[in-house]
């Protein structure tokens, strides 16, 4: 069926845009079987607009949609990855022409490679290692944009002890527990993207979580969490760790002693933003 958003707007120039309203395209992300990123995209069919060209599943937008549904469906409509199994992660607008219409990047995450099917408007789909996005002919618009939206390897350090003290569910009365428990459902949430604000986007495999007192008795073993037991201070031990990092880092804490300790290069997370992927 045909939505209200099919249509081009024209610029001033000539230049069409598709979308009336404009447009949305998925970037969905899974691991590999050795957990590498992938990335999935569409080698689109000769009759279409900059056909042969590889890019996003997407497409235009109705005027009741968000960037988000927008993205979603064609993606579904274009690749029958369905819905239930995508978790977006945030989006960004990727091209604005002058004459309003404007293009946005919907990132999202699968916890494996979905099966898909195509459509007419496909030749192929295909699940792409990240580093060989590029080394494909893409759409103008999506080669614009790629160095953008590509992820850099990020690393993550948890101010465990300041994260479990975020929440106020008890966990003083067995930190050792509420310590093992917290990390098992954040490794239930790897790998992800991350975005990070005014850095762009990071590919999480681990978090490295650092533990002191009592909380090194938990008792955890998750090679998507592993542990560093603070042989004294936990914010020394995080701090030493930032300061001796060598690629993109975030610290998860709210101590903003700690965070004066840290170098200008790492970014911070607040304990509610990795609450949050809990669900």
């Amino acid at each position: 069926m045909r939505g209200d958003g099919d249509g081009w707007v024209v610029g001033e120039d000539g230049t069409r845009h598709w979308g009336k309203h404009g447009a949305a395209g998925l970037l969905l992300r899974a691991p590999s079987p050795d957990g590498e990123p992938t990335v999935l995209l569409q080698h689109r069919a000769l009759w279409s607009h900059q056909g042969g060209t590889w890019a996003l599943p997407g497409g235009a937008k109705d005027s009741h949609e968000t960037n988000v549904h927008a993205a979603v469906r064609e993606a579904d409509e274009e690749a029958g990855i369905g819905v239930d199994n995508v978790f977006v992660r945030g989006e960004v607008e990727t091209a604005r022409m002058a004459s309003g219409w404007s293009y946005t990047t919907v990132v999202a995450d699968a916890a494996t490679q979905l099966d898909t099917t195509m459509n007419g408007e496909s030749t192929e789909l295909r699940w792409v290692p990240e580093d060989m996005v590029d080394q494909l002919p893409l759409h103008p618009g999506f080669a614009a944009s790629w160095a953008s939206l590509r992820i850099s390897p990020l690393r993550v350090l948890l101010d465990t002890a300041n994260v479990l003290g975020s929440r106020p569910d008890g966990w003083w009365r067995d930190r050792s527990g509420a310590t093992g428990k917290l990390l098992s459902s954040l490794a239930g949430t790897l790998p992800r993207t991350v975005e990070l604000p005014g850095v762009g986007f990071g590919w999480l495999t681990r978090i490295e979580a650092v533990l002191e007192g009592e909380a090194r008795a938990a008792q955890f073993e998750d090679s998507r969490v592993p542990v560093i037991h603070a042989a004294g201070s936990g914010d020394d031990e995080l701090a030493s760790q930032a300061q001796a990092s060598t690629t993109l880092t975030a610290l998860v804490t709210a101590d903003r002693g700690l965070q004066q300790r840290l170098p200008t290069s790492v970014q911070v997370l607040s304990p509610s933003t990795v609450l949050g992927w809990l669900g």
